[in-house]
């Protein structure tokens, strides 16, 4: 069973998106997203990935070629056209001078349009946080998750996020889509030919499902019923409608080979805390202590924290399974 170094781990990545059509200034990003995932213990996320990223760019999904255009529209906003390039190239273009406009002005927003799957988007706003800013993401996806009561997908799991910081460190990262599950999820297990939890989709004629590639023909069930489906409209709307991306219902599959590229979209919130109450810090660790002092409780986020500094400098497993379908890209 493989195992690879960090630096093994990037050249691989390196060597089969740059083979499939990527420049290796595109590339860079999400490589970095890719081992964070790994990392974090979000395998799903990880090199999992890496042979629809490849397929994506040989068919034209992805733009490996894309130049992202940065406009600056106010003191406090900045918007990206990431040329249907991967979100994360787009995203770093922009990420600095988000952070530096939030620490002058307390707020600041940066949209992103015409993009790709930023991966997990935890990833993104715990960059912002690392700045000692509250990072808030959203980023819609294509369309699978239905209205209550209805059958054809509307929005898609549209994940959102917020990171929050205390002395530049990374305390708490709340990463959720507006489904039970992310849709990577089931797709690992219907590659796996596994069954999926009861609960977590429903098939193309609205029943409950524990068959994964089912699923993948039917919809999304959503977190806490009609409450699940609102989160996943407010992202729609910020990522979407506001960002520019491409609705939910008009954006091709992340995962497979019907359509040109996607063109979502995603959208950054960066606070300055102490712009707002110079009382932050203790606020925070006041909230964090009346949770971390409850015993069999954790905070959200220091699974993935907690195992990112535990595997950081260790190398990253690969199945023989994925490994043999990295090597025929």
């Amino acid at each position: 069973m493989p195992y690879l170094n960090k630096s093994q781990a990037q050249s691989l990545a390196s060597k089969k998106l740059i083979k499939s059509g990527c420049i290796k200034e595109n590339s860079l990003g999400i490589i970095d997203g890719i081992l964070d995932a790994e990392f974090s213990g979000i395998k799903s996320h990880g090199f999992h990935y890496l042979p629809i990223y490849c397929n994506h760019l040989r068919i034209g999904k992805i733009n490996g070629h894309a130049s992202p255009k940065l406009e600056q529209i106010s003191s406090s906003s900045i918007k990206v056209n990431a040329d249907n390039g991967f979100a994360h190239t787009a995203i770093n273009m922009g990420l600095k001078l988000l952070c530096e406009m939030s620490k002058n002005e307390g707020i600041s927003c940066m949209s992103v349009n015409n993009s790709y799957n930023c991966g997990v988007l935890g990833f993104h706003t715990k960059r912002i946080a690392e700045k000692n800013l509250i990072g808030i993401g959203f980023t819609n996806a294509p369309a699978s998750i239905a209205p209550i009561g209805s059958i054809k997908p509307v929005i898609g799991t549209n994940p959102y996020s917020i990171a929050a910081p205390q002395n530049k460190e990374v305390l708490i990262i709340i990463d959720q889509s507006a489904s039970v599950v992310a849709k990577s999820e089931i797709s690992v297990r219907a590659k796996l030919d596994e069954p999926i939890p009861e609960g977590w989709a429903f098939d193309k004629d609205g029943n409950v499902t524990t068959n994964a590639k089912d699923a993948l023909k039917g919809t999304m069930a959503p977190t806490g019923g009609y409450k699940g489906f609102g989160a996943g409209l407010m992202v729609e709307i910020l990522a979407s409608c506001v960002a520019g991306g491409n609705l939910g219902t008009k954006a091709s599959s992340f995962a497979g080979e019907d359509g040109g590229p996607p063109s979502t979209g995603q959208f950054f919130i960066a606070i300055n805390p102490k712009k707002f109450n110079s009382d932050y810090d203790s606020y925070l660790q006041e909230l964090v202590n009346s949770i971390t002092t409850q015993e069999g409780s954790r905070l959200p986020g220091s699974k993935r924290l907690s195992k990112f500094n535990e595997n950081v400098k260790k190398d990253i497993f690969i199945s023989d399974e994925l490994m043999s379908r990295i090597e025929l890209i």
